[in-house]
């Protein structure tokens, strides 16, 4: 009887109960359309992306542009010396396209063990010729100074691992601008100037007019490299007066760490010079000074160092005493 008297519940709880199934029928279905869209749309966009790639490819394989390539030919070093090194790195550029492609920038960083040495700019670095390669030369100073001065666990003498980053930036019909990027790792020194000292004099014939003697000299290599000496320029100095001035060619290797003895004949005339070469001939010491240069080979290249000596004592020695050395 409560059905009759109530003839809607049971059709109208039928007719939510269906609503609801339908309700959740159209989302799921909408919600598939969506979806199948969405994939559709992504399916199509990737023909596009294709599509445009494979135009892309045609147009180049059609006026044959393409990217160009860069490698180091090599980095030689035409100075370095106390203060600086001056380094050129030879990159061989190769230009594959039909015109000619501007080098818009060239940009370069020297760094050891992650500490900057130098860094550059190179604006406006020419242009390579279409269908061509060119040897671009990218010139690079090494203050020596400078990298002491900042770093101070880099000491003089060494020998430091290098890593050098060139980045070309060039412009590209089809590609637009690109960077063409190159690292190349290799060592440097930072030269140390070798010590030089007067270990003795020794005259051979004594006379006021002329004198002859022979003076004994100690060079020492700070570096821990070989230095081949092509060239010994100096000047002596015994208190104020200049005795010697002299330049010797004889090929010597001084050895890394180590020290060469060298034999320099020389002539004086005493009765011009002053009293400190009068108290080095009655056997006291007195005051000299060294000044001047060595050009030698290096493994990084040659190289023209000084050499000074300021305030060191020497003796005069005859012919006939010892070699012990009288400082």
């Amino acid at each position: 009887s409560s059905s009759s008297d109530n003839p809607n519940t049971v059709t109208d709880r039928g007719l939510f109960s269906k609503s609801s199934k339908d309700d959740a029928a159209d989302k799921k279905k909408k919600q598939e359309e969506k979806t199948e869209e969405e994939e559709g749309g992504g399916g199509f966009i990737d023909k596009v992306k294709d599509f445009i790639h494979d135009i892309g490819e045609k147009i180049e394989e059609a006026v044959g542009f393409g990217k160009p390539s860069a490698d180091v030919a090599r980095i030689h070093v035409p100075h370095i010396g106390l203060h600086r090194a001056d380094l050129v790195v030879d990159v061989l550029i190769k230009n594959p396209n039909p015109v000619p492609i501007p080098l818009v920038d060239i940009d370069y960083l020297i760094d050891s063990d992650g500490r900057k040495l130098v860094a550059g700019l190179i604006p406006d670095a020419g242009t390579i010729r279409a269908h061509g390669e060119e040897t671009v030369k990218v010139p690079i100073t090494l203050d020596f100074d400078d990298i002491r001065s900042t770093y101070a666990d880099i000491k003089p003498g060494s020998i430091i691992p290098y890593l050098l980053r060139v980045i070309f930036l060039v412009d590209v019909p089809v590609f637009g601008r690109i960077k063409i990027p190159l690292d190349k790792s290799g060592e440097i020194p930072i030269p140390y100037k070798p010590d030089v000292d007067v270990d003795k004099i020794k005259f051979h014939h004594f006379s006021f007019e002329e004198t002859t003697a022979t003076i004994h000299l100690s060079l020492e290599n700070k570096n821990d490299f070989d230095l081949g000496l092509n060239l010994l320029q100096y000047e002596m100095w015994l208190g104020d007066d200049s005795v010697v001035e002299a330049e010797l060619t004889d090929s010597t290797r001084i050895e890394k760490q180590g020290i060469t003895k060298m034999q320099i004949p020389f002539t004086f005339r005493p009765k011009d010079l002053g009293s400190a070469v009068w108290d080095m001939i009655r056997g006291r010491g007195t005051g000299y000074s060294i000044k001047g240069k060595i050009d030698v080979d290096t493994p990084f290249g040659n190289m023209k160092l000084p050499i000074d000596k300021v305030g060191g004592t020497t003796r005069l020695k005859k012919d006939d005493d010892d070699d012990e050395l009288d400082q």
